[in-house]
């Protein structure tokens, strides 16, 4: 079984890997033996990423990018290129929110959003995948989406379209590469209390997210790593590609 989840030999991209949830599933992969290339916005968060990876025993390296910009990306895959020779899994984790009513949202706050949730997400996919294809290299991409991607959540109404895009995408990608051997699916987190979604946890909002989570309890980041590192490995997960796994403490199965 452990070497049914070896990642010993491959590189990881984590682009959000400064991220709460990000920064979980790349300890996650380095502790598997994968080395992880932190990708973030904010170099000295990555810095701080890869010095607890580093701590732990593992390998890692931060790179900095701002995945709404096409160049960065294009800067970034090449930096990475040049340090490990190309990727084998590609985590999606970068994200940003808003509680704006639907009524006082303005146009730049929805593109803002749309550009890192959704375009940052579809650019790395483009970019990376080009790299592997041309390499014949096979691949792994993981999207980080969210249980606002199905049933959509009040208060968070552009996170909640470019999630829903992104399950799509993500969908639409696996038949695009399935030939050339780059699996890609996504994870749909639960209620993760992280950074970006604190802001909107109000007693009352706890209080509906609690009644419609059977498990009754808030998601913790590590409980991400075991449907990541399973995605990752080209033995455990080597016929799947396209699907949407929940990680979410039931919260999808709840109607009523």
């Amino acid at each position: 079984m452990s070497k049914l989840f070896d990642l010993t030999g491959k590189t990881a991209v984590a682009i959000g890997g400064n991220s709460v949830l990000g920064s979980s599933i790349a300890h996650g992969l380095a502790e598997h033996g994968a080395k992880v290339a932190i990708v973030g916005r904010n170099m000295e968060k990555a810095e701080e990423v890869v010095k607890a990876i580093v701590d732990n025993g593992g390998v890692a390296k931060a790179f900095q990018a701002n995945v709404s910009e096409r160049e960065s990306l294009l800067q970034v895959a090449t930096d990475i290129e040049a340090w490990s020779g190309g990727w084998d899994i590609l985590l999606n984790a970068p994200g940003k929110n808003s509680s704006t009513p639907f009524l006082e949202l303005e146009m730049d706050e929805y593109d803002d959003i749309m550009d890192v949730n959704l375009k940052g997400i579809i650019q790395a996919c483009q970019i990376f995948a080009q790299k592997n294809i041309e390499q014949q290299r096979s691949g792994s991409i993981i999207n980080i989406s969210s249980v606002s991607s199905t049933t959509p959540l009040s208060r968070v109404f552009t996170y909640s379209v470019s999630k829903a895009a992104l399950n799509s995408a993500t969908q639409y990608l696996a038949k695009e590469f399935a030939l050339h051997n780059i699996r890609v699916n996504a994870l749909i987190p639960g209620f993760f209390p992280a950074e970006q979604n604190r802001k909107i946890l109000n007693p009352d909002r706890i209080e509906s997210i609690m009644k419609h989570t059977p498990m009754q309890r808030f998601g913790t980041p590590e409980e991400l790593q075991g449907a990541a590192i399973w995605l990752a490995s080209e033995q455990a997960s080597s016929f799947v590609t396209g699907a949407l796994i929940r990680v979410d403490g039931g919260f999808g199965s709840m109607t009523i």
